[in-house]
């Protein structure tokens, strides 16, 4: 009688317990795995990258997709890697390629504005061309100059598109060049990319002998450019605003400031 309670008593416990193990096994079975989730997304981060495969060396410098600008010079303090809009970072998807060009737009555009800042300050206190007679605020003078000398923009147009149609065919891919390539890849635009031995902005001009030896010499120099450049963007576009304003030289506004 003894025994069979406890037999009975046991099948029950063993009964009630395989039901409860299976409860938790069910239950587990639709909870949600912490390893699973996590292995069930990607980010770009996580994916390692192949820091300069493919890219040849130009200048000491070897594309590196894994760096900030892909590893271009030009970050310096305080504001070091300073892109707050991503626009050159290979994080949001944007190429060796693209990143070339921007750092080539902006090496260029930093070129002009310093020469245009250099010819406010200049072109404004001294003008000896055109007989003497173009003065007052910069801003005037290539006006002045179409009716003193009207072939004088002829000239100027030539001199722009031969530098133009020499820097295109130094750093940029040739037509049919491209036009492969666009076969290769539809996403990518006509006349879009730059020579794959090409740096940013070194056209080989270099009359004066200027141009480091060393790629750390060579990498300080274009910090200093674009410093530079970088600056002069912001005083030009400063001085052109302050003479619309009020039509007078940048000199004589510093004059009457002071």
């Amino acid at each position: 009688f003894y025994q069979n309670n406890i037999q009975k008593n046991t099948m029950k416990i063993s009964a009630t317990t395989l039901t409860f193990m299976s409860v938790v096994g069910l239950t587990a079975g639709f909870a949600p795995n912490a390893a699973t989730k996590t292995a069930t997304y990607l980010r770009l981060s996580d994916i390692p990258m192949e820091t300069n495969a493919g890219y040849p060396e130009v200048n000491g410098w070897t594309a590196d997709p894994s760096k900030f600008c892909a590893g271009l010079p030009g970050s310096v303090a305080p504001l070091g890697e300073f892109d707050p809009l991503g626009l050159v970072s290979t994080k949001y998807g944007l190429s060796v390629d693209e990143i070339k060009k921007y750092r080539e737009s902006e090496v260029t555009h930093g070129r002009v504005a310093m020469l245009a800042s250099l010819g406010y300050l200049v072109g404004e206190s001294f003008h000896p061309f055109f007989g003497g007679v173009v003065s007052g605020p910069a801003n005037s003078h290539l006006a002045q100059v179409q009716d003193v000398a009207p072939g004088f923009f002829i000239a100027l147009t030539v001199a722009i598109g031969a530098s133009e149609l020499y820097r295109a065919k130094t750093g940029w891919n040739a037509p049919p060049k491209e036009l492969s390539k666009i076969v290769d890849d539809p996403n990518s635009a006509f006349g879009a990319r730059l020579n794959d031995d090409y740096y940013p902005g070194d056209i080989g001009f270099d009359p004066f002998g200027l141009k480091p030896k060393t790629a750390s010499g060579f990498a300080e120099m274009q910090t200093k450019e674009l410093n530079n450049g970088r600056l002069a963007m912001i005083g030009a576009i400063g001085m052109l605003i302050q003479e619309l304003v009020n039509e007078q030289t940048i000199m004589d506004t510093l004059k009457t400031m002071m």
